[in-house]
């Protein structure tokens, strides 16, 4: 199959997907969602990852990021998450193979309500998934953080994410928590360019992309989208032709390990 594309330009926010090697439900149960979150933890002390969001399901995960001036601080997380978490399962359930599908797909997000849109559609994967009724009951993502960040041991970048939606520390949680609800009143569902575009955002962004990517850029294509003062940056073919869409009769909470150990996530 094509390779996914993974063009890292400096200051930008990015979507980045990954799936499990042929669609296998290889992230289950909680002990291995558990896992990836803590290599994402470590990614964020060695590297100083900005995550602005996640959720993990059976066989994908999403996660926002926000990528500064060193382009190799993305590359190098997602290798050590990805690797660690596959090194981890298969040595767990004496599995040989491929844990991931090829490489992860990465999309640029606007900063504007694209980004809010974003945040809320990863949030709710889970809701279409019918897996369950609203994201405060899926633990394996950074809805509850964004809402109740821990005095101790963040995962998200909460500074950044204020700056980025241009609220303060006061009003953040009411205020998304409300972007939540209205998402849950609309009818849910997916959206392939999340996922799928090298760029989502308003016309001038998506061509400041497509600029910077220069030669990279050769050949995609700047497409309105389905909302309103939305263009996307699109592959000539589907680069990655992967359904993110959602198995929930492979998740299960059996046997889940929680991670309260944050102070020791440096071993290993």
């Amino acid at each position: 199959m094509p390779r996914a594309n993974r063009y890292f330009v400096p200051g930008y926010v990015w979507h980045i997907t990954h799936r499990c090697h042929q669609k296998e439900f290889l992230l289950k149960f909680g002990r291995d969602r558990q896992v990836w979150i803590r290599w994402l933890f470590e990614a964020k002390k060695r590297y100083d990852l900005e995550v602005l969001n996640f959720t993990i399901t059976s066989n994908h995960i999403h996660l926002l990021v926000y990528g500064g001036e060193d382009r190799e601080v993305i590359p190098r997380s997602m290798q050590l998450v990805a690797g660690r978490t596959a090194q981890e399962y298969n040595r767990r359930t004496q599995r040989k193979g491929a844990f991931w599908e090829d490489r992860y797909h990465a999309t640029a997000i606007d900063t504007d309500d694209h980004l809010v849109r974003c945040l809320v559609y990863i949030d709710l994967n889970m809701v279409r998934a019918g897996v369950v009724q609203h994201p405060s009951e899926w633990s394996h993502g950074g809805y509850n953080e964004i809402l109740n960040p821990p005095a101790r041991y963040r995962l998200l970048a909460m500074n950044r994410l204020r700056e980025l939606l241009s609220i303060n520390e006061d009003t953040l949680g009411s205020v998304y928590s409300g972007w939540i609800e209205e998402a849950l009143k609309a009818e849910a569902c997916r959206e392939p360019a999340w996922s799928e575009s090298v760029a989502v955002g308003g016309k001038k962004f998506v061509e400041g992309i497509k600029e910077e990517l220069a030669f990279k850029a050769i050949g995609r294509k700047i497409q309105e989208g389905l909302h309103a003062g939305t263009n996307t940056l699109r592959e000539p073919n589907a680069s990655y032709s992967v359904d993110f869409g959602i198995e929930n009769g492979a998740l299960s909470d059996d046997n889940s390990l929680f991670w309260s150990i944050f102070p020791d996530l440096s071993n290993g």
